[in-house]
């Protein structure tokens, strides 16, 4: 059995009992500091301790790691070799801190605390007979994933590079991608108990002096024991938690974040998560794709019409076929109504129970789907979808106009490129065929008016939410619904204020 498998057994008061003051200074005497540390976290089973006597003076010497987070190959080559093999001839403060150990990490502690809460997060505990204090050496060692595309944002032009859950690669992701020394990441630390290291990210002579410090003010006023993902901080942070609509982007892609600081955005990033936060957001921004830069102009704005007219047909469709029905069967053509009539013959449900039934086993299938593994999940969309729409046909319970209207609107919702903006739109469908089914299209427009209402009163970090429409931006139209050629785009948005308005060429 390795050494560093051994572990140290502690007798019955030492796993039963901590010090009452753990911010202790810890002194020159070795064996008082090292049952100290013994106390204080000897009794978890992946704490190790390894005793050994360095070189010809057999000083007495121990480190303290954890395991799986320390990186052992370190240890028995950098660390244990290098000081049981040396000789030093000056004081040997001096010779670990500058010769003695090739490590570039290395910190001087002299408070218990510190010492513990840096081997709990995997650095390795030097204890040496006659210093006092401590040191710690290296950092822990992180086991990630390989960089992947996005399975959240996949597209069929552009870079295949994604976030993923470690900190220090996806800053080096966004350095890679913006190669521009004005690229500033500032890091903080959040959580009271557990600490999680947050990074801001911006560009020093675009971003506004004022939105970048609201972005700080906000995140030093988040309370919370553990931030376990960027969603905590976006809940935390954003100016109305009683809209259903994002008040920040969040996204896996590199490219899509560097657009946005090069516009005079602020992402967050945090340690454990691949998502990036993007602030401040408006709604447009969440009906684009990256996709829509690198196709042609012509190209890129087809699409983004057709995304418009998807998101409106998803919010709607089942809305207006319960007014038209209900209501104002005047207003559809006679021969269609006619055709209408007669696939709903033998309904017993009025059509509000008829798309609630649809809508409802949709979004379970659709949420069934997302829990099962990838390819038992798309099978069950497919053939559940299907079966259950036949079936309900068959047994009169719905007719097959409603089956349409609502694969339809299904299938629209999928072309939103944002998938918590679908969750929003998904959410407002159901209202607004309660206010449908009780006005008729006078509901329908009462609902599209306080919607309409609610977002032009919504604000991302002071940034109106339906800009650059409401306040009018002439300017910041070119990159509206249409998208016109790239050549033409010269200036940031005007919404944003950035100290330099005009794009460099």
């Amino acid at each position: 059995m390795k050494w560093w498998r051994t572990k140290i057994k502690q007798n019955q008061e030492t796993t039963s009992e901590t010090p009452a003051d753990s911010n202790i200074e810890l002194t020159g005497d070795f064996s008082e500091n090292l049952s100290l540390i013994k106390k204080e976290i000897g009794h978890n089973s992946d704490v190790n301790f390894r005793e050994f006597k360095m070189g010809e003076e057999n000083r007495q010497m121990a480190i303290v790691f954890i395991d799986g987070l320390s990186d052992t190959e370190m240890i028995n080559t950098h660390i244990i070799s290098d000081l049981i093999r040396a000789t030093p001839h000056e004081d040997l403060r001096n010779y670990i801190l500058n010769k003695g150990i090739s490590i570039c990490e290395i910190r001087e502690i002299f408070e218990l605390r510190q010492l513990t809460s840096g081997i709990l997060f995997g650095s390795v505990g030097l204890l040496v007979d006659g210093l006092p204090g401590a040191f710690l050496l290296g950092e822990a060692i992180t086991k990630t994933r390989s960089i992947d595309e996005p399975a959240s944002e996949a597209l069929v032009r552009g870079p295949r590079v994604g976030f993923i859950e470690n900190l220090s690669d996806n800053t080096a992701i966004l350095r890679r991608h913006g190669k521009d020394q004005n690229l500033s990441i500032i890091s903080y630390e959040l959580g009271e108990r557990s600490k999680k290291e947050v990074v801001i990210a911006y560009m020093t002579e675009i971003v506004n002096d004022k939105l970048l410090e609201e972005v700080k003010t906000r995140l030093s006023k988040i309370k919370m024991d553990d931030i376990l993902e960027s969603g905590y901080i976006e809940q935390l942070i954003e100016d109305n938690f009683l809209s259903p609509f994002p008040q920040l982007q969040n996204t896996e892609r590199p490219d899509r974040v560097m657009s946005a600081l090069m516009d005079g955005r602020v992402a967050i990033l945090i340690d454990g998560s691949p998502f990036a936060l993007i602030a401040p957001v408006t709604f447009h921004m969440l009906l684009q794709s990256p996709e829509d830069y690198y196709e042609r102009w012509i190209v890129g704005t087809l699409i983004r019409i057709l995304r418009y007219f998807s998101s409106f047909v998803s919010l709607l469709a089942p809305s207006l076929y319960i007014a038209f029905i209900s209501f104002h069967q005047g207003l559809i053509p006679t021969k269609l109504t006619f055709s209408i009539a007669a696939t709903r013959e033998g309904v017993p449900f009025p059509p509000l129970i008829e798309a609630l039934f649809m809508e409802v086993a949709i979004e379970v299938l659709r949420e069934a789907g997302l829990r099962l593994p990838k390819p038992i999940g798309q099978s069950l969309g497919i053939v559940g979808g299907l079966v259950i729409g036949e079936a309900a046909v068959q047994a009169g319970i719905v007719s097959p106009i409603m089956v349409i209207v609502v694969a339809v609107t299904a299938i629209s919702s999928f072309t939103l490129p944002q998938y918590n903006v679908g969750i929003a739109i998904r959410m407002l469908r159901f209202i607004g065929m309660l206010f449908a089914s009780v006005f008729g299209l006078y509901g329908v427009v009462l609902f599209i008016l306080l919607l309409c209402s609610h977002l032009v009163r919504l604000k991302s970090f002071g940034v109106p939410y339906l800009s650059p429409s409401v306040p009018y931006h002439p300017r910041d139209w070119k990159d509206l619904i249409v998208r016109l050629p790239i050549s033409m785009m010269k200036r940031r948005p005007e919404i944003l204020h950035p100290k330099d308005s005009v794009r460099k060429k």
